[in-house]
Parts: C-alpha cells; structure tokens; sequence
C-alpha cells in the first residue's frame, strides 16, 4: 500500500458530499466547497500528523459543528488551537469552539498532539455541519439525531460514512463513542451493519465544558485510562 493515512483521508475529505433529502428547516454545510482555504489546511493538518500506515483507535463524534471541523475542516479543532496546538495557522477564518478546548486539554496532558495523533482518529458518522432554521430565522447547530426524520434521512449514507472510516486504517474492535444519546443511535447502526465491537461510550466535550467545569480534570482522567 503506497498511500498512506493522510491520503486516505484527504481523498475521503475531498469528495465529501450530501444531495439527498433532508427534513424541512434543515441543511448541511460543506465547509471544504465554502473556504478554499479549509481544503489547504486539511491537508496541512493530516500531512502533518497522519503521514504514515498506522492502524489508529477511532474516536467517533455526532457532526461537525459551524465553529469546529465546520470551519477548519479537523474534528474538535477551532482556528485557535489548529493554530496554538498543532501549528497551522488559518488566515480567514477565527473561530472559538468548546468542545476544541476540552479535547485539546485532554491531548495535552496525554502527551501532546503528535503522540496522541499517532494513536486516534477522531471523526463522525455525518462528517458534515448540519444546522437548523430556528424560529427567528436564525441557523443554528443540530445534530443528526435531533429528530427522528433526520436521522432516518441520514442513516444509509451514516453507515457508508463509517464503513469508509474504518477502511482509511482504523481498528473497528474497539471504538470510543462521544456522547451517551450519541452511542444510542450508533448503536442502532450498529446492530444493523455490523461496523464495531466494543463501543467505550464517554461524555461529550461540549456537555462537560458546558455543565461539568468544575469536575473538568476528572473527564479528563477519565478519557485518559479509557484510552490506554
């Protein structure tokens, strides 16, 4: 094999799209077709830490959100620690993300990007942003399982989604899963297409920076001996 998990990845990335159909008051977000510069940075991010043939444990999240891997293109990553953290800047974009600051936390005290990177994949079943027209008119992040219409409309492109992650060089055996209601639906994919085993299901970053501050360094013990 002569190409190696960055280009896996950056190939998958690259012909990311959804044209199916959605619930009213829903889209998705492509953020490699809306920044030209996502693309670049994307690149320079996998490049940079995926440059090899590795087997990587797969952490699964629910879907990019607008001011995360919406912007940046890496999961759980804003503009401010694609730039402080693993060194890449990003020029037209600037953006602060939760969920970014615990995993970044969490990395640090693991022992750094580099080592970390080496060892996990982090994506989603919808790799995608998806938002929502509030009743303002405002869009708004949602998640795939927010109604059980989306999910339906999702499911089969979800379970293809996965089973090209699992093909870019991840261990399928054991999988860690990013929020409860999360490991709930996957669970159901699961059952239907056989893509893991073991499913090691953790807090949300997102639901432990918004509500669990305070216990932060005992999430961030926890996520750590899970991963070892």
């Amino acid at each position: 094999m002569n190409d190696t998990f960055a280009d896996r990845i950056i190939n998958f990335n690259k012909h990311l799209a959804y044209h199916n159909l959605l619930p009213k008051g829903f889209d998705v977000l492509n953020p490699y077709m809306d920044n030209p510069e996502t693309m670049l940075v994307m690149q320079d991010f996998y490049k940079k830490f995926y440059n090899d043939n590795h087997t990587r444990k797969f952490i699964v999240g629910i879907n990019p959100s607008r001011h995360g891997a919406g912007v940046t293109g890496v999961p759980f990553t804003d503009t401010k620690r694609l730039q402080s953290e693993c060194g890449i800047c990003m020029s037209s974009a600037h953006t602060h993300e939760v969920s970014s600051v615990f995993m970044y936390d969490m990395i640090k005290q693991y022992g750094g990007v580099s080592d970390f990177y080496r060892q996990f994949y982090i994506n989603s079943p919808f790799p995608l942003a998806i938002v929502r027209k509030s009743g303002d008119g405002k869009w708004l992040n949602a998640n795939y399982y927010d109604e059980e219409a989306l999910f339906l409309c999702l499911k089969e492109y979800m379970i293809e989604t996965l089973k090209k992650h699992i093909e870019l060089g991840v261990d399928p055996n054991k999988v860690f899963v990013l929020g409860k209601k999360n490991a709930l639906f996957l669970q159901k994919l699961n059952k239907e297409a056989a893509l893991f085993g073991e499913m090691v299901v953790l807090e949300h970053p997102r639901y432990i920076q918004q509500y669990k501050s305070k216990e932060k360094q005992l999430y961030i013990d926890k996520f750590i001996r899970s991963f070892i």
